[in-house]
């Protein structure tokens, strides 16, 4: 008995490499969002002003505290009875955003945290605005270190994809069990998928070194 057919693993990697674009698309655009937004919480937690930094902790706590099929759930499900409709795609996209948001916002907050007192005075004497500030001095420094660890994410996110089956969305791993629920063989389907989460996470992973030391030499050359 062969355990392997090639001939089989063959005729069904069209159908899983059009589920791996998906994969890719969410992973790209809710890691995009996650970023963005994540600097955006960071900034906003580190705010003087209590009524803003207060519910941002909240925020960053509660999304972090409750699991990402829950949000998922919520965002697809729920929210249509307040009106919101979203197809599943952006539904899970932006679920992936925001739970990822948060812990990225950490990433940086410690980034910006690292950045030296010294920095922060210097600007001050200048009479540099607080926005002048964190765009010219402080976000140039603090995101080159953390870079590495916000690779971390995203390789969790393209890990934590398969949950937007969930929401009837036919991502790579979801394509894999309909083609085993249709011809009741697993071992290539499967298999192949992990295959794929493989060179994707490794891809990724390169990508990230690369923009790491693209940055590190940038803000290098300005100094």
């Amino acid at each position: 008995m062969n355990i392997w057919d090639w001939e089989f693993a063959w005729r069904i990697m069209p159908l899983l490499l059009d589920a791996v674009v998906i994969t890719v698309y969410a992973t790209v655009l809710g890691f995009a969002f996650a970023a963005v937004f994540g600097l955006v919480l960071a900034l906003m937690r580190r705010s003087h002003r209590p009524w803003i930094s207060l519910p941002t902790v909240a925020f960053v706590e509660f999304v972090r505290s409750t699991p990402l099929l829950v949000q998922i759930y919520f965002l697809y499900f729920v929210l249509p009875e307040f009106g919101v409709l979203m197809p599943a795609i952006v539904a899970g996209i932006l679920g992936l955003g925001l739970h990822f948001s948060t812990y990225c916002s950490e990433v940086y907050r410690a980034g910006l945290d690292g950045v030296p007192r010294g920095q922060w005075e210097a600007a001050v004497s200048l009479n540099m605005s607080r926005y002048r500030t964190y765009r010219d001095i402080v976000i140039p420094q603090a995101i080159p270190p953390v870079v590495p660890a916000l690779g971390n994410y995203l390789v969790g996110m393209i890990k934590e994809t398969p949950l937007l089956s969930s929401i009837a969305v036919v991502e790579v791993m979801q394509q894999a069990k309909i083609i085993g629920s249709e011809t009741f063989r697993y071992i290539e389907p499967i298999t192949l998928v992990g295959a794929f989460f493989l060179v994707v996470s490794l891809v990724a992973m390169m990508g990230i070194r690369r923009t790491e030391a693209w940055l590190r030499q940038k803000v290098l050359g300005s100094h």
